[in-house]
């Protein structure tokens, strides 16, 4: 038997392809006498277009298969009517099929190969949103299907000696069944606890992780500037912005850099705070040493623009410190991810124009998971691993004026250098530009805003009906931010470490949600659907034993 180790992935090249027709034939016609025999010994399934094929590979020998498909009509609607009737509702379902191992690889070889595939299954299924799948099982093997977690239905299907048993699975039965079934799977592709509901990182989309492994290029050659200058034609497309500039970092630094262009003006500012990442906004304005007041609301309010308009008019407010008219800039953050605030751009953009102010917004966690329309603001800051769908590590910035290049600033910040050099100042990351182009270019932006807000709102109603208080205050908030102020006999750290135990990855971690005993539910990558119907269900099930428990126990 061959040494060479054995690889696990969807089928992609031409060979692969005739190696799963030659093992489709040894199956399903020398082995079990589906099909008729050909002198070509080849069998091309008949959904084969439609198919993705999940492989094992042993060098270039075809070790073992599977097919999954999510079109209607299954290949089952045709051996059975009324097919539904036999599923459990409301669910995205997949037909699996043509699942198949070599006979020289069976055996304890054969466990590994089968564990392996079903890994590469999970993934699949999770990235498409499956959380059905249903399979005409031969009943030669009905055993090992009930093993994995299949429950038969229906009656058998087929003549002879090719005789099937219809059965389903769903997600959840998976998951449980297989956890223990894969323990020894030779690829790490399952893991149970990673419905991704983060507002970062988020959930990527399979099209970007191809994007993203290619092989590194030189930000000197021209693939990568074409590239690069096409995924800055694309975000300013979404934003409406005029020009765009991509470093590599963080939104950390995206803010650092509009603070070093605000720098050079001499102007006094007004910073609006109601939440943590507005008291992040005047951390980085003292850091670069600019003159400004500050506007403060409760966390969880929306910004009073009343005040903010007098402020800015000159017109004075008592409790601020340093007043002062005059005033040349307003930053602020527009969606504020600590609390899911969304403060209203068309009233800040109302006022700065009015006024004559420029209008500085960080947008990190609006841009991507809502219409943003960035015309008017000076400056915005925004960042690749959020709302954009992609992975962290690159930060922008979008303004629409000219910029120069100023020697009083570190080169790294200086915005006006960056636009000297078509963008590309310094090495650039070939990798996560082209990830970032891939999201760009693949999304239907205006389908997702829809998705993202219908979602949004049906989870907002069935986490109300559940009991749960939310924060959005006459419904300025994010759709693509969830946050739930838990009981104060709850510990949001001990609810969110339960609910990534039963397969939801929520954030709860950061100092100021752990104060304030919050937890948060982002929308903002590529969500899981096959999770997301259970998730309020399962948070109330967690929160509601866990109450019950502490109320017996006192």
């Amino acid at each position: 038997m061959s040494q060479q180790p054995l690889v696990f992935k969807i089928a992609s090249e031409d060979w692969e392809f005739e190696a799963i027709h030659h093992l489709n034939y040894k199956t399903f016609v020398e082995e079990i006498p589906q099909h008729a025999a050909s002198p070509s010994k080849r069998l091309v399934d008949k959904f084969h277009n439609e198919n993705t094929y999940l492989t094992c590979f042993s060098g270039r020998k075809l070790v073992g298969m599977m097919a999954v498909r999510g079109n209607r009509p299954f290949s089952l609607d045709g051996k059975l009517e009324r097919l539904d009737s036999y599923l459990p509702p409301g669910r995205k379902i997949c037909e699996i099929r043509l699942l198949a191992t070599e006979k020289k690889y069976r055996g304890l070889i054969g466990g590994q190969v089968l564990g392996g595939i079903l890994a590469l299954l999970w993934q699949h299924g999770m990235e498409q949103g499956y959380d059905l799948a249903i399979i005409s099982g031969t009943t030669r093997q009905e055993r090992l299907y009930r093993h994995i977690g299949f429950t038969p239905f229906g009656p058998l299907v087929g003549k002879g000696d090719a005789v099937f048993q219809p059965m389903f699975i769903t997600l959840e039965t998976f998951e449980s069944a297989a956890k223990d079934f894969l323990r020894d799977s030779p690829t790490r592709a399952f893991q149970t606890a990673a419905a991704n509901f983060l507002p970062g990182p988020v959930a990527i989309p399979r099209v970007v992780k191809r994007a993203f492994e290619q092989t590194p290029e030189s930000h000197r050659t021209d693939v990568f500037v074409s590239d690069f200058q096409a995924a800055k034609q694309a975000l300013c497309k979404l934003t409406r912005s005029a020009k765009v500039e991509i470093l590599l970092g963080s939104g950390s630094l995206a803010n650092d850099a509009v603070a070093a262009q605000l720098s050079l003006a001499y102007e006094r500012g007004l910073i609006l705070v109601n939440g943590e990442f507005g008291e992040r906004l005047v951390d980085h304005a003292r850091r670069l040493g600019l003159e400004f007041d500050t506007l403060s609301f409760e966390w969880g309010d929306t910004i009073d623009f009343s005040l903010v308009e007098r402020q800015c008019k000159g017109a004075g407010i008592s409790g601020i410190e340093n007043q002062k008219s005059g005033i040349g800039w307003l930053w602020c953050a527009h969606c504020e991810t600590s609390t899911g605030v969304l403060n209203d751009l068309d009233a800040l953009k109302k006022i700065c124009a009015d006024c004559s102010i420029k209008l500085c917004l960080d947008a990190i966690s609006s841009i991507g998971t809502l219409p943003v329309d960035l015309s008017g603001v000076h400056l915005a800051s925004c960042a690749s691993g959020k709302g954009l769908r992609s992975y962290s590590g690159l930060a922008l910035v979008f303004y629409h004026h000219e910029l120069a290049t100023s020697p009083r600033l570190p080169r790294y910040l200086d915005l006006g250098h960056y636009a000297q050099h078509q963008g590309i100042a310094f090495t650039h990351s070939s990798n996560l530009v082209h990830a970032l182009h891939a999201s760009l270019k693949h999304t239907d932006w205006e389908k997702h805003f829809t998705s993202v807000a219908e979602v949004s709102a049906a989870l907002r109603t069935s986490l109300r009906g559940s009991g749960f208080s939310l924060i959005d205050v006459d419904g300025h908030y994010s759709p693509a931010i969830i946050t739930i102020v838990l009981p104060a006999e709850l510990d949001s750290a001990i609810i969110g470490g339960q609910l990534m135990e039963a397969g939801y990855l929520l954030s709860y971690n950061s100092d100021y949600l752990r104060r304030r005993n919050w937890i948060q539910i982002g929308l903002m990558g590529e969500i899981a659907q096959g999770k997301l119907a259970s998730l309020a269900s399962t948070l109330h099930r967690i929160c509601f034993t866990r109450m019950h428990a502490e109320t017996v126990m006192g």
